[in-house]
């Protein structure tokens, strides 16, 4: 196996190249509107640290957010290309279980917890956690006052959970605040060798797009 990981659906993008028993290479770089100009020089970064080259690929994994709209398309669209070019398996994983599974097999957090990453407008994409390897919720979308009640008491990671400490009380230190494509890889080589099927690479954007076609707008074209 040589498993690609990507993710564009934090302001983290992230690569990362796992042969089936770990990760052996890994690139990541943070930055919110730039996910089509890094991603691909990452995945070049990668591959040479790895010193392969993207044929030897046999198969992909790309987090399907939830995220922000533009943001999320650039991983799903270039893993999609990469597969259709390749010939390969193209799978998709929850964003969120990448980052609760780094928690969890990196930073050591027992569950239950909830992650929780920033999903503009003043609110966030979030789940709860039974430990890292089960998700006990949907990913849902939020404004943070609300999560209150369905909350309380749990640890919390991700950078949601670092941007509203009023609802988000306890944030262990050390934890993942974006994903981690080596992480993402991790969670898909287990599920893989354990025989799971993993999900088909389909966006969960849990809403519209900010872009709208415009009402009422006048027509320029002569008649």
């Amino acid at each position: 196996m040589l498993l690609l990981a990507l993710d564009t659906a934090t302001p983290a993008v992230t690569v990362a190249l796992h042969d089936g028993s770990a990760v052996i290479a890994e690139s990541s770089e943070v930055d919110a509107r730039r996910h089509g100009e890094l991603l691909l020089p990452a995945v070049h970064r990668t591959l040479k640290e790895a010193g392969t080259e993207l044929g030897a690929v046999t198969e992909i994994v790309v987090g399907a957010g939830p995220g922000p709209y533009t943001g999320l398309r650039v991983g799903l669209v270039t893993a999609a290309t990469f597969g259709a070019a390749l010939g390969v398996p193209v799978h998709g994983l929850c964003t969120l279980d990448g980052i609760a599974y780094a928690a969890g097999g990196r930073a050591g957090l027992e569950g239950p917890f909830v992650v929780a990453t920033d999903a503009r407008r003043k609110e966030v994409y979030w789940a709860r956690y039974d430990d890292a390897r089960t998700r006990a919720t949907e990913p849902a979308v939020d404004h943070p006052a609300d999560l209150a009640e369905r909350i309380a008491g749990l640890p919390a990671i991700g950078a949601g959970a670092l941007l509203y400490p009023a609802a988000f009380a306890d944030v262990p230190p050390g934890m993942p605040e974006h994903q981690s494509a080596g992480a993402l890889a991790s969670l898909a080589a287990e599920k893989l060798a354990r025989g799971e099927e993993l999900p088909l690479p389909r966006p969960l954007y849990l809403r519209r797009p900010d872009a709208k076609v415009p009402a009422n707008y006048k027509v320029v074209t002569p008649k």
